[in-house]
């Protein structure tokens, strides 16, 4: 009987634990800080790392500019009860609108600010969103395009009902909004949805988190199914369900990729990997020099032109 006791503690011990392990590895990826902690409106938003210093003042240029944008604000309730917010830049009434989706622990402000001018300069208008635990939205989980999604096709849904059924859509992401916008493309979508546009998106939640793993010098195999115990326990989803590139094997809308030749966090192969996947009309530009993000900053006029070139039935060049 004390034999029993003894293996009964040790298999409680253990899922003890599993459980401590899941829920540190579930707050390390998935979990936001509160809405009350997030970047303060007057300070401005820039991402952390060198390869992006050089690049400041271009970035603080872009976000003071668009601050001065006229913009229209939109809510709306998610699937799950979160209030989401999104801006509405005007280049055009009539115009196509770019529903902008940003990246992993971004915000609209942050990721999309030069974004707003790079839809202006092909004649689109700009929708631009804070994710669920992003900006001026809801929520502390992140899920890596799962629920991302579903809330991108409420305001796909919300975008068609207040601007018209006519107007037409693309949908355009970076980061893992990219991958987020190519999983949008594997779903059902309304026929105003024309196209879409993929900035240094990542194949899979699970490539892309084993492979920050492993640059933290630690064993994915170890610790990868300890973050998968904690996105199913206490964020109520399978991480693995999020998967651009199966997501485009079933899209109808064509896609243009864009990929920079010095991406240190989503690598090059990831957004080709996308590309030979995607069954639609697709395109897949490489920017040389640029690292994670900055495609467009590196090589505007070349990212316009190939754009245009893309979609020239819904664009044009002032």
């Amino acid at each position: 009987m004390e034999i029993f006791y003894i293996i009964c503690a040790v298999i409680l011990g253990l899922a003890l634990i599993c459980l401590i392990t899941a829920y540190v590895c579930f707050r390390m990826v998935f979990l936001a800080p509160p809405k009350e902690k997030r970047e303060p409106s007057e300070k401005i938003p820039l991402p952390e790392g060198e390869e992006y210093e050089p690049y400041y003042e271009r970035m603080r240029a872009a976000v003071l500019r668009a601050r001065e944008l006229p913009y229209e604000e939109f809510w709306i309730k998610s699937f799950d009860g979160l209030t989401l917010n999104a801006r509405y830049y005007e280049k055009e009434k009539g115009a196509p609108i770019e529903l902008m989706m940003h990246g992993y622990r971004g915000s609209a402000e942050r990721d999309m600010s030069a974004g707003i001018y790079r839809a202006f300069a092909v004649g689109h208008n700009a929708f631009v969103i804070d994710h669920r635990a992003s900006g001026r939205s809801d929520g502390r989980v992140i899920s890596f395009g799962i629920n991302e999604k579903k809330d991108a096709l409420r305001w796909l849904d919300l975008i068609i009902e207040h601007f018209g059924a006519d107007t037409k859509v693309i949908i355009t992401g970076i980061s893992m909004g990219a991958a987020t916008a190519l999983m949008c493309a594997g779903e059902e979508l309304p026929e105003n949805a024309v196209g879409a546009l993929a900035d240094c998106g990542y194949t899979t939640a699970e490539e892309i988190i084993r492979k920050v793993i492993r640059d933290m010098k630690l064993p994915d195999k170890i610790f990868y199914p300890f973050v998968r115990l904690g996105g199913r326990l206490f964020g109520g989803f399978d991480i693995n369900d999020a998967d651009a590139r199966e997501a485009v094997k079933r899209s109808k809308i064509p896609v243009i990729f864009y990929h920079g030749s010095l991406d240190a966090f989503v690598p090059e192969y990831m957004s080709r990997e996308n590309y030979e996947a995607c069954r639609s009309r697709k395109e897949f530009i490489v920017i040389e020099g640029a690292a994670h993000g900055l495609c467009y900053l590196i090589s505007p006029k070349y990212y316009i032109e190939t754009l245009y070139k893309f979609y020239p039935e819904f664009s044009k060049i002032d």
